[in-house]
């Protein structure tokens, strides 16, 4: 079995030494490279590899962020400068990585291991999973979100999103430029999101505080908060002493 293998990583010379060792590699077949987080979940999804070689600390979509946009990963080894918190998560929860700067040998290693995880795929989904909740309790806050947009993939800053809400199961962010179906829970939202920035005012409902522009007295002790795109949003009476530490009012 050959894999079929993707390199993503925004330094044109870090995508030069993985292509040179994986020449090398007899078990693997290049099929493509790109250069950042949406072009990557693009290749991925048109492509289907078996395997994908995926920088972490990108420009514009992060590594991480590239597994949350995608229906069904494939295989992944990471690759990554010295990052102390994305290590740990990675060997608590079993999931290969590469150390920049690594050697021909190294990622033959990887590969090898890919091989024989291939035909564990399921276990290696529910690792991806378990990595993806490590991450949420270490609290580091998303700054952008891959939503599809059609046939594309739009990456959206988070300091862009007014709310998110979720309706019927689905999770959509919303925008000056439109609303947006999401991969993320809104537990995962709550957890990832900045709190100073975020704020979440009902179990289907997150808000940008910055985006608030009146709090409204509602019925039986609730509120609502209408932003400043007009919307209107629900606050339950259970989160209004929590809103209050945040807005004296």
């Amino acid at each position: 079995m050959r894999l079929r293998t993707i390199i993503v990583d925004d330094e044109a010379p870090a995508r030069e030494r993985l292509r040179r060792f994986l020449q090398r590699n007899d078990a693997v077949e290049l099929v493509g490279e790109a250069e950042d987080g949406k072009a990557a979940v693009e290749m991925i999804e048109a492509g289907r590899p078996d395997l994908v070689l995926l920088d972490i600390q990108m420009p514009g979509l992060d590594g991480f962020g590239v597994i949350k946009a995608l229906a069904e990963p494939p295989l992944i080894v990471f690759v990554t400068a010295y990052d102390e918190y994305a290590i740990q998560a990675f060997e608590a929860n079993a999931l290969d990585y590469l150390l920049k700067p690594f050697t021909a040998q190294r990622l033959d290693r990887a590969v090898d291991k890919a091989l024989q995880e291939a035909s564990r795929k399921a276990e290696f989904t529910a690792r991806i999973d378990a990595l993806l909740q490590t991450l949420n309790r270490q609290k580091r806050h998303l700054e952008r979100v891959a939503v599809r947009n059609g046939a594309t993939i739009l990456v959206v800053p988070v300091a862009d999103i007014e709310w998110i809400g979720a309706d019927e199961g689905a999770v959509y962010i919303h925008t000056a430029g439109g609303h947006y179906q999401s991969n993320y829970t809104m537990e995962e939202f709550d957890a990832r999101l900045n709190p100073r920035t975020f704020f979440r005012t009902h179990r289907a409902t997150i808000v940008n505080l910055s985006r608030i522009k009146e709090i409204v007295p509602w019925f039986a002790g609730s509120y609502r908060v209408r932003l400043s795109s007009g919307v209107e949003l629900d606050v339950s009476r259970d989160r209004v002493k929590g809103l209050r530490q945040i807005i004296d009012w």
